[in-house]
């Protein structure tokens, strides 16, 4: 027992002594508890140290486990970012395309098949075929008498022409900006008074309904006589490509979409024969 207790009160001395005189310069008293406790110690702060390197640093990526996880996410990520701007590419093209068309003379392309509805509005009643009949002749008699401008007591329509077309305003407000291309303002601006409701200035098919960064919802509308009325920065479109719309007819309501925009306003566009043309020219606002 005295042999037992001798060894558990025994302890051990740290000597630092000098090289060349031999001479004690630092002694340290340590016990065995003393010494598990800053072995121990040690351990756990060196671990501590090691997780928060591969944690926080790029040394995790030493952990093939956590690499492979990481490079999965980062492929997914990459992967919906591309398909996003390949899918937004492909509207930014068809929207350019349809505007070359437009400023070219041509009809735009789209999935709705305008082409068909376009030719539709613009078939020339005189070539149209009629059964042989009575009432079928008095028809056709009327209708020539309209083509060339004769008016009889039993017709009184009046042939619609470039000269006594009647636009609609398209939206009741005040005008803010005029018609200016030197400035590269091919349109007017409009604030909507008590209702933001545009309506079409005259009757044709929608050829564009779409949304770009400039100018936010766009909608654009072939007429007759070789008009094409635009219509900016809209907070809502209620026409798709390829509807017939009437004139007076509801088509948009205005808003404050897109980059080139300081409030909510309608920036209307009016061109004829590829060439933009001041809209005061044929409408009173």
């Amino acid at each position: 027992m005295k042999g037992n207790n001798k060894k558990q009160k025994r302890k051990l001395r740290l000597s630092i002594l000098d090289d060349h005189s031999l001479e004690e310069v630092k002694a340290l008293r340590l016990s065995r508890p003393l010494i598990f406790s800053i072995i121990g110690g040690s351990i756990l702060i060196i671990g501590f140290l090691i997780f928060l390197l591969l944690t926080y640093t790029p040394l995790n990526t030493l952990i093939p486990q956590r690499t492979s996880a990481v490079l999965k996410n980062d492929v997914i990520k990459n992967s919906l970012m591309i398909d996003s701007l390949e899918t937004e590419l492909l509207q930014y093209d068809k929207y350019f395309n349809n505007i070359k068309n437009i400023l070219q003379g041509n009809l735009p392309s789209d999935t709705f098949q305008v082409n068909k509805i376009y030719k539709d509005t613009i078939i020339n009643i005189s070539k149209t075929e009629f059964n042989s009949s009575k009432l079928d002749s008095l028809i056709r008699a009327q209708i020539e008498e309209t083509e060339t401008g004769t008016i009889s007591p039993q017709n009184k329509q009046i042939k619609e022409t470039i000269k006594n077309i009647h636009f609609v305003v398209p939206l009741k407000g005040v005008v803010t900006n005029e018609f200016n291309p030197k400035k590269s303002h091919y349109g007017i601006d409009i604030v909507p008074g008590s209702d933001g409701t545009v309506s079409a200035t005259l009757s044709g098919t929608v050829i564009i309904a779409t949304w770009s960064v400039e100018t936010g919802y766009i909608i654009g509308i072939q007429h007759n006589f070789n008009f094409i009325s635009f219509y900016k920065h809209n907070s809502v479109l209620l026409k798709k490509v390829g509807d017939r719309v009437k004139s007076g007819e509801s088509i948009a309501i205005a808003g404050n979409s897109g980059e080139n925009t300081t409030g909510p306003h309608l920036h209307f566009e009016l061109w004829h024969n590829g060439t933009p043309v001041n809209p005061r020219d044929y409408i009173t606002f």
